[in-house]
């Protein structure tokens, strides 16, 4: 188990394939092969909206 401090992660912008407008992504966890499970705290700005 690797534990990493929250906000140590760098923020990603959320691809256009899934999104529509400005939204921010932050990984939460994302646990190594052969895991396929990772969370993430996803932020829309006003108008944004899920694909």
């Amino acid at each position: 188990m690797e534990i990493k401090r929250n906000g140590s992660q760098p923020s990603g912008k959320g691809p256009a394939e899934y999104f529509t407008g400005t939204v921010r992504i932050d990984p939460l966890i994302s646990p190594p092969e052969p895991s396929r499970v990772a969370m993430a705290l996803v932020t829309f700005e006003p108008g944004a909206r899920t694909a």
